[in-house]
């Protein structure tokens, strides 16, 4: 949510890669099963309404940043950065984060209140829109039927410390379990609100600008994935934007059907969609890295196991 790269991919990744390096995470990680799951698109539109609730983060982004003319590519960009980081080359993933410090180092925000400025890369500010994307990929993930035990959960949390230290937060200042992350929630609830900036995501978000001819299938589509993805919100998230929770049962079996009509589109062709990182890190790694939920189920502790564990 705190303002990315403008235009084009966060980090490409180049002909001259390793084939041996697996990146930060590897085949072994909960992270590279996890994110080749297409329930990672509704968990991003959550974390969108999520992060839009802490005040200083959200101004950050209205601030420096065309969000309602470029919410897509601004989308897009975050996808990018998350396949590069999941599934690229270190050095790929190690280019990423460092193009994003650099940005994010250059952007101020001012508070129309009290006049002070900040920077977007205030270690507060990172640390909310890190836990808030986190909770969210995982929160949906699980609730849809991804199959995670505690321990796995727990694990995948404990892996984006590498990840927060790509956009420049200390790793030991990061929630590394679903306590942890549970405590940090309780913590900052009170800096939250739904104000104005917060609004015009949630406008955004139920209503993105689309050309005429696509009007009804946004209606049809993109508004009941905005839906369903606010509705997995945590209760003192409904709280402030104002709106009744729906029932806990109802949005749970949203979720699971959604997921399996998603999960049952054939992976090879969903691989296929822009920007393809799944598919560049199973051609360098070999078709055996291949993300895979099955496999979570036999590994009793998921760790950086070999990529050649036997095919589902």
């Amino acid at each position: 949510m705190i303002p990315g790269p403008p235009g084009g991919h966060t980090a490409g990744v180049d002909g001259r890669e390793d084939r041996d390096d697996p990146g930060l995470f590897g085949p072994g990680s909960v992270t590279w099963q996890m994110h080749g799951d297409p329930m990672m698109w509704i968990a991003g539109v959550r974390a969108l309404y999520l992060q839009a609730l802490h005040p200083r983060a959200v101004r950050g982004v209205m601030q420096n940043s065309d969000f309602r003319r470029d919410a897509w590519g601004r989308l897009m960009r975050t996808a990018d950065f998350v396949g590069t980081t999941t599934y690229g080359t270190s050095e790929a993933a190690e280019r990423a984060g460092a193009r994003v410090r650099k940005i994010h180092s250059m952007l101020r925000v001012a508070d129309p209140d009290t006049g002070e400025r900040y920077g977007v890369d205030e270690p507060g500010l990172l640390l909310w829109v890190h836990c808030a994307e986190i909770d969210s990929y995982l929160h949906v993930l699980r609730r849809s039927g991804f199959p995670l035990t505690d321990a796995q959960a727990d694990r995948y949390i404990a892996e984006h410390r590498v990840g927060a230290r790509l956009v420049g937060l200390d790793p030991e200042t990061v929630p590394a379990s679903r306590a942890e992350l549970a405590a940090y929630f309780e913590k900052v609830r009170p800096e939250l609100a739904a104000g104005p900036e917060a609004r015009t995501v949630d406008d955004f978000l139920l209503r993105p600008p689309t050309h005429p001819l696509l009007v009804p299938a946004r209606a049809v589509l993109w508004r009941r994935v905005a839906r369903l993805a606010y509705a997995s919100l945590p209760p003192y998230a409904h709280e402030l934007y104002g709106r009744p929770a729906p029932a806990p049962a109802r949005v749970t079996r949203g979720l699971r059907v959604t997921g399996a009509v998603l999960r049952a589109i054939p992976a090879r062709l969903r691989w296929q969609l822009p920007p393809k990182h799944i598919l560049r890190a199973t051609a360098r790694l070999g078709p055996r890295a291949r993300p895979a939920r099955a496999r979570l189920t036999r590994w009793a502790t998921p760790s950086r196991a070999p990529y050649d564990a036997p095919d589902d």
